[in-house]
């Protein structure tokens, strides 16, 4: 099969490689239909993921085809169209069981693309299939549930459900970008009072606007902390995601929330961040950070089917999986393409 393969930081090839088949009883091997490209890749290649080692199948998103099953393989058959989600999970340890599959402890947790080859090829080993493959409703396209794979449930989880988005609440989201935005999304279906989007992009902030922000800021030319305080009677926002992940914005975050206020981090960091508690102390805030658990992905789904969640205006630019090299140009560079998310089709 061909795959995208890492071989150390800035270094990436679409290459052949063996076709992978069942080492475990609960694997699956999937074809990819439909994969994308997320953030996080582009981290790995910056080298801020130094536990992905050289020669590692990148990719975590997918909408496939099952096209064999281990023997231990009960819910899910040869035929089967499937989500392949970010995090695989035992779906029976301490950790799974208490819905923190993120944190798996029989080999489970963010693999794919990880510790494990990934998604951005032609076919995909899953272990633990019948706990993180989820069978695709027959009326629904590859592209309305692509996006369930991992930005929507990470802004799910990891902004809205950790920082505690209720009615009413003023919510800031720091970074417009394709996670930033399922944030947005997301927390339109608690009620909030206020959405504002903060981004350095016109063209994200025009996208945060159609998605649900009801203020855009961009802070190249404006003051964010001010203008939320302004907002806000002087006291700041009441929930604010940080949905970059370099120190800078994380930092803005702890100035832009209200006292009693919570700071939901779901930016991937690599490089330290320091933590103004000479100021915050007193503040009485919560800041929680996350990696995603996927454990939403079952309701996000019904949502979708039912329709009320749509994610398919975050797909910009499609591609032939062939085209992936490609494909990363584009992503790499939102600033002068306006990507958000990429699309890339089998053909």
């Amino acid at each position: 099969m061909q795959a995208l393969v890492y071989h150390g930081p800035g270094e990436k090839e679409w290459e052949s490689k063996p076709d992978p088949g069942i080492e475990l009883p609960g694997d699956a091997v999937v074809r990819i239909d439909t994969t994308t490209i997320c953030g996080t890749d582009l981290h790995i290649l910056k080298g801020d993921v130094p536990t992905v080692t050289g020669g590692r199948t990148l990719g975590h998103e997918a909408v496939g085809t099952v096209v064999e099953t281990g023997s231990g393989v009960e819910d899910v058959q040869e035929g089967d169209r499937v989500l392949v989600s970010c995090i695989s999970a035992c779906g029976r340890c301490a950790y799974c069981r208490r819905g923190l599959q993120s944190q798996c402890l029989k080999g489970g947790g963010w693999i794919l693309g990880h510790l494990v080859d990934g998604t951005q090829a032609e076919y995909v080993r899953t272990p633990f299939a019948d706990t993180s493959l989820y069978k695709v409703p027959e009326h629904l396209s590859d592209e309305q549930v692509l996006f369930l794979a991992d930005i929507l449930p990470t802004g799910f989880e990891i902004g809205v459900l950790n920082g505690g988005v209720k009615p009413g609440d003023t919510v800031a989201v720091v970074g417009a970008g394709p996670v930033g935005l399922s944030a947005i999304i997301a927390a339109g279906l608690y009620g909030p009072g206020r959405i504002i989007a903060i981004d350095l992009a016109d063209s994200r902030l025009d996208s945060a606007r159609k998605l649900g922000a009801d203020v855009t800021i961009n802070s190249s030319s404006e003051d964010p902390v001010e203008m939320v305080k302004e907002m806000t009677g002087g006291l700041g926002a009441d929930v604010v995601m940080e949905a970059v992940g370099v120190p800078e914005t994380f930092e803005l975050c702890t100035e832009m929330v209200c006292p009693g206020g919570r700071v939901a981090n779901i930016g991937v960091h690599g490089h330290p961040a320091t933590l103004h508690l000479e100021t915050l102390w007193i503040k009485s805030i919560t800041i929680t950070t996350g990696l995603v658990d996927a454990s939403s992905t079952p309701t996000l789904l019904k949502l979708v089917s039912e329709g009320r969640l749509d994610t398919t205006s975050l797909a910009t630019h499609r591609f032939e999986l062939g085209e992936i090299t490609e494909a990363y140009d584009v992503f790499s560079d939102p600033a002068g393409t306006n990507a958000l998310k990429v699309v890339l089709s089998a053909q």
